[in-house]
């Protein structure tokens, strides 16, 4: 049986992706409701209750609003750190039956091994995953402000990435329903990556390993598909890396279940 990658959804309101292989059926976050997961998993004839995992980045709401219905009343086992559990207890007064994982450390579910990374964010304790597989690495690379060389090295052998390009500079200064310092934080070094800083970065990690990228975490307002894909799309070019296939995400649709 093939690995399969489905991009649930992902941009500021929600993000959840879905990785099934032989024996393993993970979300990595949960950040619908639990409503609309189980609607976005029954489109592609999955349910909650088949899960084995779900993995959680950090405790912020477009990561986790789906969490404890799913987590907790379904009895799925949830895999996040000590500070992000913490803080999931505190904001939402649930203590999930949580497997603790220390940041940096690997570990195993089911026939996926998962190797975690400390991402820079204002989060408590926001990390990245790698998924590797037998047939192939999922990279997950969202909410983060830059990435450090520590990131760039984790992610470098990915042969599929979702990688965030959550907003375009320019439309987000002119965008005047943000105070100035909401765009102060999110152009911050622990806010999120613009389209050219998304760019940059997929230059420094691109090898002949990346086979498949997604483009996640857009902005409804301060972004658009065509421009992250034309931003991203322009330094591939200029790098040689024609095999790299580009793909926005959607926050409204799961993006079509690509085959590893």
């Amino acid at each position: 049986m093939p690995c399969s990658v489905t991009i649930l959804g992902s941009g500021s309101g929600g993000n959840c992706a879905y990785i099934e292989t032989a024996e393993t059926r993970l979300l990595v976050d949960a950040g619908f409701s639990a409503r609309q997961i189980r609607q976005r998993l029954a489109g592609i004839g999955r349910t909650p209750e088949n899960l084995t995992a779900i993995l959680v980045t950090h405790e912020h709401g477009d990561h986790v609003q789906g969490l404890p219905l799913i987590a907790q009343r379904l009895g799925i086992p949830v895999y996040a750190n000590r500070l992000t559990l913490d803080a999931l207890a505190f904001q939402q007064d649930i203590r999930f039956a949580g497997h603790v994982f220390e940041t940096g450390a690997s570990f195993e579910i089911g026939d996926v091994r998962v190797d975690t990374f400390s991402i820079p964010h204002d989060a408590q304790d926001p990390v990245g995953f790698l998924l590797r597989t037998e047939l192939g690495n999922i990279g997950f690379l969202t909410d983060l402000g830059h990435a450090t060389r520590l990131v760039m090295e984790r992610v470098r052998s990915a042969n599929v990435l979702l990688l965030e390009a959550n907003h375009d500079v320019k439309l987000l200064q002119d965008d005047v329903r943000r105070p100035w310092s909401l765009k102060q934080r999110i152009l911050s070094r622990h806010g999120h990556l613009s389209n050219d800083a998304a760019a940059e970065t997929i230059e420094q990690i691109v090898s002949e390993n990346l086979r498949h990228l997604y483009l996640g975490h857009l902005s409804r307002d301060c972004n658009r598909p065509e421009l992250a894909q034309q931003t991203v799309g322009a330094r591939l070019q200029r790098a040689g890396a024609h095999h790299v296939r580009i793909e926005v995400a959607s926050q409204d649709a799961p993006s079509p279940t690509l085959s590893l």
